[in-house]
């Protein structure tokens, strides 16, 4: 049962040592994926979630490395010869957790790597994150994902007029812990504004409760993936409090930090 989420961005520049001088100004939003990692810790099974060319899962000795990117840094810093290396979102979200501290309060032998393929069906990703949210008693995701590339005229994608309401729908469904919002997310939108975390985020979606069998079947219909969604919320299971922690967009990509918590039931 999914107990907990947190959504961060994948940029590799929120690395201090690949960003510079220009660090200083994504300090704030490294403040807030530690805030929202923060609470994931001290469950039954953390996964990272994140998206890449293809679904598949990765072994416990799978390492995070920036070496594609022009750093020297792996996490573990020695890793075992014949492992994998995981994809950029993974390796962020590996990053992150090192942040609360290796060995101290992150167990890394009981965290698990999720890779969803960018271009999964929505129906893929809602079947994914149900299954994921099944496979422990109490579950927590760390979602990585970006929203739309193409902010401004200076954006990697260049300016796309839909990219604000894009991302500004995305921001709504991560601070309300909207799971049909999110459901309802158009694939091919989501390809036009280089949202890369579209995947990732339906996967949060489908982990979110018994809303997501029906959001699932009907995703290509954002009313019916809604009312699954109100459905789930209604039976109580369902119920999550959402804090939407930041919401930029320094350099034409939208960045969102979120931290999603099951709610308490009364009585």
């Amino acid at each position: 049962m999914l107990v907990s989420a947190a959504v961060c961005p994948h940029p590799p520049i929120l690395v201090p040592a690949m960003a510079g001088e220009a660090a200083p100004e994504l300090d704030a939003l490294r403040a807030a994926c530690d805030e929202a990692v923060r609470p994931l810790l001290g469950g039954d099974a953390l996964i990272v979630v994140g998206g890449a060319p293809e679904t598949r899962r990765y072994g416990p000795d799978a390492y995070a490395t920036f070496q594609p990117y022009g750093l020297a840094w792996t996490s573990p810093d020695d890793p075992k010869d014949g492992t994998e290396a995981l994809p950029l979102s993974l390796s962020m979200g590996r990053w992150l957790l090192d942040r609360q501290g290796a060995g101290g309060d992150v167990r890394y032998q009981d965290v698990r790597y999720q890779a969803v393929a960018f271009d999964a069906s929505p129906a893929e990703c809602l079947a994914l994150g149900r299954d994921l949210a099944e496979s422990a008693g109490r579950v927590a995701l760390l979602v990585m994902g970006d929203g739309s590339a193409c902010r401004s005229e200076k954006a990697p994608g260049y300016l796309d007029e839909r990219a604000g309401p894009y991302d500004e729908a995305v921001a709504r469904a991560l601070k309300d812990a909207d799971a049909g919002a999110l459901a309802a997310l158009d694939p091919e939108l989501s390809r036009q504004v280089q949202a890369a975390g579209r995947a990732a985020w339906q996967v949060l979606a489908g982990a979110h409760g018994p809303g997501a069998d029906a959001a699932r079947a009907d995703a290509a219909r954002p009313d019916v993936a809604r009312a699954g969604a109100a459905r789930a919320d209604e039976g109580g299971a369902g119920r999550f409090t959402g804090r939407l922690l930041a919401d930029e967009a320094p350099y034409g990509v939208g960045y969102f930090v979120a931290g999603w918590s099951r709610a308490r039931q009364e009585g």
